[in-house]
Formats: structure tokens, C-alpha cells, sequence
């Protein structure tokens, strides 16, 4: 399929604002294509990676303690063919949990719902389930499906922990085909990728904070991170 450029829908678009001057829609119409660019990317990179070949096949007895008791792996899918699975920051270790998660997963809390119409999802974790619950009732959350990795294999495997034994969000997601479980895709963006000045975060960001942020003058800027609480 040949794509008109990116300028000719900016120029097509007709939004204007208020009061605005020929410089600032000049600027406007050439960032528009910009974003333009920026959508068929995120849309080229989403193909790209559904066209991965086989990811390694999962065969280690991994355990888990749910709110509903102890499963493994495979019980982590329920009836969904894929999985997507987040590890949280909150080992035994910690007296609370990273307000970076935290952040993140208050904002997954409601699209729960959602998300769960068409893939597994699973919140993993090192800290007890009670722990874990116990905490999921003081934030309010109410949908997120909270998962104690029982004996660490899971998150070490899957880049949870460092080599050095220190705590890191992991996404990943699995695929459950003809009675197989295959990893398929787990973010790879790590300090060694970072650019100069900002964080190793992914792309596109899963936190919709910084998403926001990214629209405003401020920005999101390298000196503010959520917290668990504010006074």
C-alpha cells in the first residue's frame, strides 16, 4: 500500500484553534507530520514484532500463590492463547513497592477489564500474596490479577532481577500454541540502551503519566517520579 506523505495529511487535517498565528500553524502542520511519522512507526515496529519467529520454549516448573491459591505457569493463561506478564517491584526485601510501578499499574487497574477480553494478564511479584493483597486494598485497586513468584526462578529468568541480584520492572509476554508455552516478546531496554539524559525506558511507554507529560511545555523532565504519596 503506497501512503500519501506525512505533510499531505498534515496540510489536510483543517483543525485550527482560536486566535492562532500563521507562525505557530506553519510549526503546528510541520510537528503534525512528525506525528504522523511517529504513528506509522509504533505501526511498522507492532508488525515487526508479531512476525518474530519462536521464542524459547518455557519448560521450567515455575510456581505461583494467587488470591485464589497456588498455580503454575500454564495456569497463569487461564483460556487465552497469549500472556502478558509484569513483574513489580515489591520483593520482601522492600518496606513498600516502587511508586514507579505503582504508578503504572494504577493507571492498568481499570483496563483490566478490557485487556482481559483478549490476553491473559498476570502482576507478578516476590513478596507474599498477603503482602501483595494488602496493598492492592490500600491503593484501591480493584481488577489487577497479583501473583507471588514463589521461589524467584520466574523473575530471575526473565530479567526481574539483575545478575547482581537488584530488582528491575520486566515485561514480557507468552504464547500458548498447540499445548507449547513459548516466550514471545519481553522488553529489552535497559541501562545499556538509554540514550544521553533519559531513562531506559521502552517504546512506546507503557505509562500513560508520561504520555501526558510528553504534551505539555513541561514535559516530563528528569528531576520528578511519582510517589507513593503526596502531602
Amino acid at each position: 500500500m503506497t501512503l500519501k506523505p506525512a505533510i499531505e495529511l498534515a496540510r489536510a487535517s483543517g483543525v485550527r484553534y482560536p486566535n492562532e498565528s500563521a507562525e505557530y500553524r506553519r510549526a503546528r502542520e510541520a510537528l503534525l507530520a512528525e506525528e504522523i511519522e511517529l504513528r506509522r512507526h509504533i505501526e511498522r515496529v507492532a508488525a515487526q514484532r508479531r512476525q518474530l519467529p519462536p521464542g524459547g520454549e518455557v519448560t521450567k516448573p515455575y510456581a505461583f500463590e494467587g488470591e485464589g491459591g497456588r498455580t503454575d505457569f500454564a495456569g497463569l493463561f487461564g483460556g487465552k492463547q497469549s500472556l502478558v506478564v509484569y513483574n513489580f517491584m515489591y520483593g520482601p526485601q522492600r518496606a513498600e513497592p516502587c511508586p514507579m510501578c505503582t504508578s503504572l499499574l494504577s493507571a492498568w487497574d481499570g483496563e483490566v477489564p478490557d485487556i482481559t477480553q483478549r490476553v491473559a494478564l498476570a502482576v507478578v511479584a516476590r513478596s507474599p500474596i498477603d503482602r501483595l493483597v494488602a496493598f492492592k486494598r490500600q491503593r484501591g485497586w480493584h481488577h489487577l490479577p497479583l501473583f507471588t513468584d514463589l521461589t524467584g526462578a520466574f523473575s530471575h529468568d526473565y530479567h526481574a532481577i539483575t545478575p547482581s541480584g537488584d530488582e528491575v520492572p520486566a515485561f514480557n509476554v507468552f504464547t500458548r500454541r498447540d499445548g507449547t508455552i513459548r516466550h514471545f516478546w519481553g522488553g529489552e531496554m535497559t541501562g545499556a540502551t538509554s540514550d544521553p539524559g533519559q531513562d531506559p525506558r521502552g517504546a512506546p511507554d507503557l505509562m500513560p503519566l508520561w504520555t501526558i507529560f510528553d504534551s505539555t511545555p513541561e514535559g516530563r523532565g528528569a528531576d520528578w517520579y511519582p510517589r507513593l504519596r503526596y502531602t
